[in-house]
């Protein structure tokens, strides 16, 4: 995390088509996606200068807007070449890319159908989003008190701002009693993810992963599938009870954030992160960045 808070850094952000001062990037407190959380966003890295899966997400950033009822007025090319230009105004070759559209501040209320659908895209430098050490060794997860809800509630396919303030809550809830993060069951008690990550387990050599069917299907985590696939590991999309934990010998998270990123403990279960999980990592970090695994 920055030193200082996100709204003193330096640089520009684009924001609905210009680039602008980081200082001067600012909205309205009575802005529609503050109060009522109409808002969609993206996360995604930089390696070696370039955005991984850049198109994908922000197709992804127009699927998720389409699904809560409006449209971002900027095409995914647009989007695209203003990533990539932003990135090299700002000068980073490693960083974190964050593009968000919401509804603006012409109307107050629930019904807010003639807003302004605002864009904007920051980047910045961001490490690790675990303590390194830590993730090294396997990170610690405690089981959240919240559940992802069942889609007929909630517009789950979609990367929706709202949709993560039950992940807020839990993560520091977990982060209060020490560990790093929370599993999330769903609403049927099956597990389904971490707070901002996927998640995998391996038994007998063989990969198994929550089917995403009330939650993210993450870019990450379709990479790392195909990797593993390419591999010739077997990955088993399917129900997991928590109950079956007991029975995994190796467990570990992905997202464009959290990377692939070993886990040792999930409440009471222990995992002992290992081949599977290692050689992952590592053909993770060829995949996003293939020059500088080349020159090693």
């Amino acid at each position: 995390m920055a030193a200082i808070p996100f709204d003193q850094l330096d640089g520009e952000i684009w924001f609905n088509g210009e680039f602008v001062p980081w200082k001067d990037a600012k909205i309205h407190v009575l802005t529609h996606g503050l109060h009522y959380a109409s808002a969609v966003f993206e996360g995604e890295r930089a390696y070696g200068g370039r955005i991984f899966k850049l198109t994908e997400h922000n197709q992804r950033l127009h699927q998720s807007a389409d699904i809560l009822g409006f449209k971002i007025p900027y095409s995914v090319d647009e989007l695209d070449s203003a990533s990539k230009e932003l990135l090299k105004r700002q000068g980073f070759s490693e960083a974190y890319v964050r593009p968000i559209a919401w509804r603006g501040s012409e109307q107050m209320g629930v019904s807010a159908q003639n807003s302004r659908i605002n864009v904007a895209i920051a980047i910045w430098q961001w490490g690790s989003y675990f303590n390194p050490a830590e993730k090294l060794k396997g990170i610690r997860l405690d089981i959240a008190e919240y559940r992802r809800p069942d889609p007929r509630t909630a517009p789950s396919k979609s990367k929706a701002a709202g949709l993560y303030m039950i992940c807020t809550i839990s993560k520091h809830a977990a982060e209060a009693k020490g560990y790093a993060d929370a599993l999330m069951l769903d609403w049927r008690g099956q597990v389904a993810e971490a707070t901002g990550a996927n998640i995998f387990f391996v038994k007998d050599g063989v990969l198994h992963t929550p089917v995403p069917d009330c939650f993210l299907d993450g870019i990450t985590r379709r990479t790392v599938i195909e990797l593993a696939k390419r591999r010739g590991y077997e990955v088993v999309e399917r129900v997991i009870m928590p109950e079956e934990l007991s029975g995994f010998s190796e467990c570990f998270l992905t997202g464009s954030a959290a990377e692939v990123t070993p886990v040792s403990e999930i409440g009471p279960y222990r995992f002992a992160p290992a081949t599977i999980t290692e050689t992952l990592m590592n053909d993770y970090t060829k995949e996003v960045n293939p020059v500088a695994a080349a020159a090693e």
